[in-house]
C-alpha cells in the first residue's frame, strides 16, 4: 500500500429527498434514491482496491453499518459553508496527515474505473495537478500535491463555469486533463444507461 497517497470520496448521506434533487423531479425521490444508491455501491467497487488510504467525508452525518467497509475506508464529516470550503478543508487535513498526493473524488459517476484514479496517481507524479473534466462544466476528479487556496474560492459551484475557472487559477502550474466523463445529476445523465433502464420505465409508463 501507499502511504503517500490519498482518495477522499465525498458522498451525501442517501436520504430520501435529499439526495439528486435534479434528478428527482424527473423520477421522483424514491427513485432518485434507488440511483444513488447504485451510484454508492459503485463508488465502492471503484476504490476499494486501491492500493492508498481512502477517507468517505459524509455530508450530514458518519453511518457505521452501511456500504462503507471500516476496514477499507476512514469515515470523517465535511465540514466547511460551501462545496469549496469543505473540500478545502478536506485537502488541507490530508496534507497535515502527512500525504503527498491527495485526490478527490465524488460518489455520481457510473462510468468512472479503478484504472481511472490509478492512471491519476501517476500522472501526479508528473505534473503539479490533474482534473477529471465532467461533461456540465465541473470537473469529477481533481488531484494536487500542495493546496491551493484559491483553487476553491469563488468559484460558482454546481454550475458550467467551474472547470474554466479552475484551470485559470492552475495557469502558472503543469496540469494534466483525464478523459471526460458524465457525472449523473438529471435524467438525460442515466436514460442511456443500461442499470438505470427501470427507472425509465416508470417516466415512461405514467
Amino acid at each position: 500500500m501507499n502511504t503517500k497517497d490519498l482518495v477522499l470520496i465525498f458522498t451525501r448521506n442517501p436520504e430520501l429527498g435529499k439526495c439528486k434533487t435534479r434528478l428527482a423531479t424527473t423520477i421522483g425521490d424514491q427513485a432518485a434514491l434507488d440511483v444513488y444508491k447504485i451510484l454508492l455501491t459503485h463508488t465502492v467497487s471503484v476504490t476499494e482496491n486501491l492500493s492508498c488510504a481512502k477517507e468517505v467525508y459524509y455530508s450530514a452525518k458518519i453511518k457505521q453499518d452501511d456500504v462503507w467497509n471500516p476496514k477499507r475506508y476512514t469515515k470523517k464529516l465535511q465540514s466547511g459553508t460551501d462545496l469549496g470550503e469543505r473540500i478545502k478543508n478536506a485537502f488541507a487535513e490530508g496534507f497535515m496527515l502527512g500525504y503527498e498526493n491527495i485526490i478527490i473524488i465524488g460518489s455520481d459517476l457510473y462510468d468512472l474505473n479503478q484504472q481511472d484514479i490509478e492512471l491519476a496517481f501517476k500522472h501526479l507524479k508528473t505534473h503539479d495537478c490533474v482534473i477529471g473534466p465532467a461533461e456540465d462544466g465541473g470537473y469529477y476528479l481533481l488531484g494536487i500535491k500542495t493546496l491551493y487556496p484559491k483553487l476553491f474560492e469563488n468559484k460558482s459551484w454546481g454550475t458550467a463555469t467551474v472547470l474554466q475557472d479552475t484551470l485559470h487559477d492552475l495557469k502558472q502550474q503543469k496540469v494534466k486533463l483525464l478523459e471526460q466523463r458524465n457525472d449523473i445529476d438529471q435524467y438525460e445523465d442515466i436514460k442511456d444507461i443500461p442499470i438505470f433502464q427501470q427507472f425509465y420505465k416508470l417516466t415512461t409508463n405514467d
